[in-house]
């Protein structure tokens, strides 16, 4: 794989990651849960886990092109903001957006 294509390819699947906590009631979209609406702080602490998934991708695609980087708090900080920032779409639309009852 090519840096460029690893690249494209970690940006996307952090932007699917983020969204998952937000389109769907089932916990990491497999494990059915007691309630009708998954509430928030579930969907934070998924939303965390989707973001260490999406950085041991991206960890391993760095490794597989070379030698890879050690990485300083600030780091993590842009990239825990550029998580969230990607999760917007998904919670416009669990939040944000009205919607009528079937």
């Amino acid at each position: 794989m090519s840096a460029s294509a690893g690249g494209w390819f970690v940006i996307l699947l952090a932007l699917v990651c983020a969204n998952l906590p937000f389109i769907n009631q089932r916990l990491f979209g497999a494990i059915a849960l007691k309630w009708a609406r998954k509430p928030m702080w579930l969907r934070v602490i998924e939303l965390l886990v989707w973001y260490a998934v999406a950085g041991a991708a991206g960890f391993a695609v760095e490794a597989s092109l070379g030698n890879s980087f050690p990485q300083g708090w600030q780091f993590y900080a842009i990239t825990g903001c550029m998580m969230l920032v990607f999760a917007f779409p998904g919670f416009t639309w669990q939040y944000l957006v009205k919607h009528r009852a079937a």
